[in-house]
C-alpha cells in the first residue's frame, strides 16, 4: 500500500499546487481567444476498465499567425508546451525527462515515474496536426495496461474563418485505452474523484493558456526552425525528414 499512499499524496499535491499557480500562469497577454468545448461524454470507461478522456477547446487566432505556425517546428513546440505547462502548474514537482527511448513524467525524481511514453509520432497536413505519445508504463498505469495500445494525443484541426482575418482551430487533448492503477488496486470511483478530476482541470487550463500562444522551445528539436517550410508530414515520412535534417546539419550529425 505504500506506493499507493505516496501516489495519493502526489495527486493531492498536484491539485493544490495547480490552484496556487493558476493566477501566475494567466498573466501573459493573449493573442487569441480559447473557449472550452468538451464533448458531452468527455470521460468514459469501457467494459474492460480502459479510460477514454477528451478535453477540447476552440482557439481563435489571427489568420496570418496560423499560417506562420502551421509547420512541424511549431507542432513540436506545442508538444513541449504541454509538458512545460504541467511542470509549471505543479511548481516543478511533476516534470518530464527526455531520453532517446521515450518521455518520463516524474514526480520529484526518477524512481517516482508516474507515466512513461514512447517517443512521439507526428502527423501534419493542410488541415490537421497531431502529436501522439504511446503509453509504456508507470506508477499510474495498471499492470495489464502497460505496453498496450494506450496513448496521449494532442490534435489541432483547422476550421472555418471567423470574420475576415481570424481562423478557428479546434484543439483536442485525448487519452485513450488508459488503464489506471488506482482503479485496479482500489476502485474506479476513487480514480474519477482524484486523478481523473485533476487531469481534466489541468488540461482545461492548458487549453485556455494556448490563447497566449506562448509556445515553448523544444528540448529535442526533432524539427528545427529551418524545417518550417515543410507543410505536410505523414507518419512514415517523419523519421526520414528528421534524418535528412540531421545529415544537413554537421553539428547535430556530430552529436549523433
Amino acid at each position: 500500500m505504500a506506493p499507493l499512499a505516496a501516489l495519493a499524496i502526489v495527486l493531492a499535491g498536484v491539485g493544490a499546487l495547480f490552484a496556487a499557480v493558476r493566477r501566475l500562469l494567466n498573466r501573459t497577454k493573449r493573442v487569441g481567444i480559447a473557449v472550452i468545448v468538451d464533448p458531452d461524454e468527455h470521460t468514459r470507461v469501457d467494459a474492460e476498465g480502459a479510460v477514454h478522456s477528451v478535453q477540447a477547446a476552440d482557439l481563435t487566432l489571427p489568420a496570418d499567425v496560423v499560417e506562420r505556425i502551421w509547420d512541424p517546428h511549431h507542432l513540436e513546440r506545442l508538444a513541449r508546451t504541454y509538458w512545460r505547462f504541467l511542470s509549471r502548474a505543479t511548481l516543478g514537482i511533476v516534470h518530464v525527462r527526455y531520453t532517446n527511448s521515450g518521455r518520463y513524467v516524474v514526480a520529484f525524481a526518477k524512481p517516482f515515474t508516474l507515466l512513461s511514453f514512447h517517443p512521439p509520432d507526428y502527423h501534419l497536413d493542410d488541415d490537421v496536426g497531431i502529436v501522439r505519445w504511446r503509453i509504456r508504463k508507470g506508477l499510474l498505469v495498471a499492470q495489464h495496461g502497460r505496453e498496450s495500445d494506450g496513448y496521449l494525443e494532442i490534435e489541432v484541426r483547422r476550421c472555418e474563418r471567423v470574420g475576415g482575418d481570424r481562423v478557428r482551430l479546434h484543439v483536442r487533448v485525448e487519452v485513450a485505452n488508459f488503464y489506471p492503477m488506482i482503479a485496479s488496486r482500489i476502485a474506479m470511483w476513487v480514480y474519477k474523484a482524484t486523478q481523473s478530476r485533476i487531469h481534466v482541470i489541468v488540461t482545461h487550463a492548458f487549453l485556455r493558456s494556448l490563447a497566449k500562444l506562448d509556445l515553448a522551445e523544444s528540448r529535442v528539436q526533432r524539427f528545427p526552425q529551418r524545417m518550417a517550410h515543410i507543410r505536410r508530414l505523414r507518419p512514415r515520412e517523419v523519421k526520414r525528414e528528421a534524418e535528412q535534417e540531421v545529415e544537413r546539419d554537421p553539428i547535430r550529425s556530430a552529436r549523433r
